[in-house]
């Protein structure tokens, strides 16, 4: 071995060792204020679902909170309706319309619900509002996080900070609103005589709110949202996406305005780094398709600005597909390429199992019945010689009006009904537990189950009935 390779190895031998970090490390992101169509349709989505959300435990109905889950006496109430646990098969079925509508949302438009509903957009955009109230625009920002400590510097983030926690605050009252009467939790204010279920969840949302949205931000989108992750799946290559136009925009680079791009060799990009300035996960679109990108559209009002400065035609960056990209398909084609298979397939499923849920629900009884046989004594025989059974019934009212019922039974010949009132009245939106003793004469009951049935009516409209299935023990 020459003297020189003996030198080089020991230079490596003795090279110290280097940890190499497996992570991207964290940096502050100043996302650049944007104008444009994308702009306002994220203002429209912010406001409405804020709207909504904070505004509805305020919302009475028939002089009842009009949506309030009753999580200790098992009720949800929705405007006029009372859902009781017996009918959770509609929020299963919700949950599965929820998840179906975006996947073919996704398929058909990409992340629109990451860049303009989701709750951890919409209160980054938030957060990002009281930055800029409070310290300036981005680069004022850039600014004073680069100054040393001092009193108007202290005083600048206490103030933001003191406002994102008072909005963190409301937004975890508001949750518990849906569920305690929000106005009762206003009542209880001042003393703060809150259950310690209620003071949990008020801090616990308000504190995880203000730890994801004033700081952890794109990190939640980048790598704790699983939708980022699996979105790829349900994309194909007719699905609209956010994407930099690279046959026209390339080679970049700067020149002055008006200049038209072909006299000096060059694309329609001028290298300005808009779109990554705006961009609230800081990626560059330029770069192509990544998972990281949340489809806000706020490189496209960005990038369109810029255009208009330059007097180039807009669209540099903007909503197309793969296919238009690589030329298989002309740009007018998008929208007859809409219905595809799997468009079809999601619609096919999201409308069979909308329909038929709202065709259950539409068509459910205004009341509900739950029959229980007492098993601690299952006969005993009567002072007349009849063989008798008692039974608990439970009369759910789903609705904001007062009901009332009778109760008939029938399956063995001359059965007797038994019960200390004639009609049943149930307030509204109220169960009630009445008891029934039902007797039937030993030789029509001999020994063994017989198969009985309990007629409910409705008094106020008899064509609304209900015919549940009990059984009777003879002896």
């Amino acid at each position: 071995m020459s003297d020189s390779l003996k030198d080089i190895n020991v230079k490596v031998e003795n090279k110290p060792e280097q940890a190499i970090s497996l992570y991207e490390k964290s940096r502050k992101l100043y996302p650049r204020d944007v104008r444009g169509i994308f702009a306002k349709w994220r203002l429209l989505f912010l406001f409405g679902t804020q709207l909504f959300y904070l505004g509805m435990p305020w919302v009475t109905w028939n002089g009842r909170q009009a949506l309030l889950f009753d999580l200790v006496d098992r009720k949800f109430y929705l405007f006029g309706l009372t859902i009781w646990p017996q009918d959770f098969v509609y929020l299963a079925a919700l949950l599965m319309c929820c998840a179906f509508g975006l996947f073919l949302w996704t398929t058909i438009a990409g992340r629109l619900w990451c860049g303009y509903a989701c709750p951890q957009t919409v209160y980054t955009e938030v957060m990002l509002w009281i930055e800029r109230l409070v310290e300036g625009n981005h680069v004022k920002r850039m600014k004073l996080d680069q100054q040393p400590m001092s009193g108007r510097k202290f005083t600048i983030k206490f103030v933001k900070h003191a406002i994102m926690i008072a909005f963190s605050l409301w937004t975890g009252f508001t949750l518990v609103g849906y569920y305690t009467p929000i106005r009762d939790l206003v009542a209880a204010m001042p003393t703060f005589d809150y259950g310690p279920w209620e003071t949990f969840w008020i801090f616990f949302y308000a504190g995880f709110t203000y730890l994801f949205a004033a700081h952890m931000r794109e990190q939640v989108c980048k790598y704790m949202c699983p939708y980022a992750r699996f979105q790829s799946v349900m994309f194909d290559r007719d699905t609209l996406i956010i994407s930099y136009d690279e046959a026209r925009g390339e080679p970049r680079g700067a020149r002055k305005k008006g200049i038209d791009p072909k006299d000096v060799g060059l694309g329609s990009c001028i290298n300005c780094g808009i779109c990554v300035q705006v961009c609230p996960v800081g990626i560059d679109i330029r770069d192509g398709l990544q998972y990281e990108c949340i489809g806000c559209a706020a490189c496209i009002d960005g990038c369109d600005e810029v255009m208009d400065k330059m007097g180039y035609p807009r669209g540099l960056i903007s909503y197309t597909t793969e296919n238009v990209q690589e030329g298989k398909v002309p740009r007018a084609q998008i929208a007859h390429r809409i219905l595809r298979p799997r468009v079809i397939m999601y619609s096919v499923v999201l409308l069979v199992v909308f329909t038929t849920a709202c065709t259950m629900f539409f068509l459910r009884l205004p009341f509900k019945v739950d029959i229980i046989r007492d098993r601690a004594s299952l006969v005993r025989e009567t002072d007349d010689g009849w063989l008798e059974n008692t039974y608990s019934l439970r009369i759910m009212n789903v609705t904001d009006q007062p009901q009332h019922f009778t109760v008939a039974v029938d399956g063995l010949p001359d059965l007797r009904l038994q019960m200390d009132q004639k009609t049943i009245n149930v307030a509204p939106g109220d169960n009630v537990l009445v008891g029934a003793r039902v007797q039937a004469q030993p030789e029509v009951a001999p020994q063994g189950s017989h198969e009985i049935h309990f007629t409910i009516r409705q008094v106020e409209q008899p064509s609304n009935y209900t015919r549940e299935k009990s059984s009777f023990i003879g002896e």
